[in-house]
């Protein structure tokens, strides 16, 4: 997974997977989801960040089983 923030547009990019995207989808006018031609995730683009997703404020926590 990657996690991309570019401050100068304010938008984040979350990739969870690499490889070629069959169709992106708008959830909603700032809102796209990527996914490849099974219908899995690629990746979700997220436009106005740090209003929509508390960006730049970033943590991550791995949890075991």
């Amino acid at each position: 997974m990657k996690i991309r923030y570019y401050a100068e547009t304010d938008t984040l990019h979350i990739e969870f997977q690499d490889g070629p995207v069959a169709e992106t989808r708008d959830l909603d006018e700032n809102t796209l989801l990527d996914v490849d031609a099974g219908g899995n995730i690629c990746a979700i683009t997220v436009e106005h960040a740090s209003k929509r997703a508390g960006i730049p404020q970033f943590s991550y926590e791995q949890i075991t089983a």
